[in-house]
């Protein structure tokens, strides 16, 4: 270990990550000097949709929804991570997130394993009936025939909330206006 290889080998490593700590600290300068739309809830319309959740907020909950709604109406990139054990309610934050610019015109994707595929997009449809938001899933679990359609709305924009895989994320989809990426916190064992 205290050889010249060793001390060499060392030496480059360190340098490397301070390069991606460099990286990464111009990275999120350059995003802090970017605009972004302001998502404000509607008034009333918020409060009906938020109605709908069958269960009261906890105080963590109610936190972790404020804090979204915060950083989504503050005119700059929101990167925001909800940590919570099953049964904490992250699907809530990001349906109430999905509505906030769903409601201003943009089109969300949410990302997740094909396993919750259809249960999100079950709990996403279920949510938004009734409201002037069109919801499709787009996974494996799809016929080709609707997957293309849904590729295609999501194209010129007739589709608003779409819940699929990470082939969301491919050069074979093309959002006309995403405004949101919600990323579920079990996707990394779909990839």
């Amino acid at each position: 270990l205290g050889g010249g290889a060793w001390q060499s080998r060392k030496a480059r490593l360190k340098k490397r990550l301070l390069d991606m700590a460099g990286a990464l600290i111009r990275l999120a300068a350059e995003r802090q000097m970017r605009a972004a739309p302001t998502m404000i809830p509607p008034e009333g319309l918020y409060g009906e949709f938020a109605a709908r959740f069958p269960y009261e907020e906890t105080d963590d909950q109610q936190n972790a929804i404020d804090a979204v709604i915060d950083d989504l109406s503050l005119g700059k990139p929101m990167d925001r991570l909800i940590c919570g054990d099953v049964g904490f309610g992250k699907t809530e934050v990001a349906l109430r997130a999905a509505f906030l610019a769903a409601m201003e015109g943009f089109q969300v994707a949410v990302v997740v394993p094909t396993l919750l595929a259809r249960q999100h997009f079950k709990t996403f449809s279920q949510r938004f009936s009734g409201l002037p938001i069109r919801v499709r899933q787009a996974s494996r679990l799809v016929g080709s025939k609707e997957l293309a359609e849904t590729k295609k709305g999501i194209a010129d924009g007739t589709v608003d909330i779409v819940v699929g895989t990470h082939a969301l994320l491919g050069s074979a989809v093309s959002f006309k206006n995403l405004g949101l990426l919600i990323i579920d916190e079990e996707q990394h064992f779909g990839v």
